[in-house]
């Protein structure tokens, strides 16, 4: 998975004066949890440019001045209700042997043969939530659905795996085609004559 660096320095007072004073010198307070002591930092916002403002999935790899590094992942992320500027980020720290849990982005692959017929695509799941540990973690989950014709569901299932696990019930709907009044009716008829001109009786009825 691609990283991203944040250069901060560590915060020397927590309080909501220090705070606001960071604010308004465009620097963002944070806070880094998950390893043996909370770590206060502070960046410039428009450091986070390319961690926020992204559908893409990143780790973190946060740099304070005084040379100490820590691996993370974003965590929580506090905006402003009006103008939506970031007032907080929380980070969580990671090891190379312990598992993390993150959502994914998925990447749709191909043109659904139902979509071809007039169905219409629906992405229940535009991310999805894995396990695994840092090194397994993939950039997106690709997920190839060219073949499905009108009234056919993608199961989570399909999209199994070794590198991770999904924390989603097996029974999750990642996309369907649902049919359009404007469908033609012609994915059971191609699938006839395919039958009909390539196989067997037997492999037929089995199908």
């Amino acid at each position: 998975m691609k990283s991203i660096t944040i250069n901060g320095s560590q915060r020397e007072s927590v309080g909501s004066k220090a705070t606001k004073a960071l604010r308004n010198a465009g620097q963002v307070p944070c806070v880094l949890y998950g390893g043996d002591k909370s770590v206060h930092f502070s960046a410039a916002e428009l450091a986070f440019s390319k961690l926020v403002y992204t559908p893409n999935a990143h780790t973190v790899v946060i740099e304070l001045e005084g040379g100490e590094t820590y691996n993370a992942i974003l965590q929580d992320i506090q905006f402003h209700p009006v103008t939506d500027r970031i007032l907080h980020v929380d980070f969580y720290q990671v090891f190379e042997n312990k598992e993390i849990t993150m959502d994914i982005p998925v990447n749709y692959i191909g043109n659904p043969r139902g979509v071809r017929n007039g169905g219409v695509l629906r992405k229940n799941k535009r991310s999805l939530r894995v396990k695994a540990l840092p090194g397994n973690l993939p950039d997106y989950i690709d997920a190839n659905i060219e073949d499905l014709k009108i009234g056919n569901k993608l199961y989570i299932t399909k999209l199994a795996t070794d590198d991770y696990t999904f924390m989603h019930p097996d029974n999750t709907v990642v996309c369907l085609v649902r049919r359009s009044r404007a469908a033609v009716v012609v994915d059971d008829e191609d699938d006839e004559a395919e039958g009909e001109e390539g196989d067997t009786p037997e492999e037929t009825a089995a199908e």
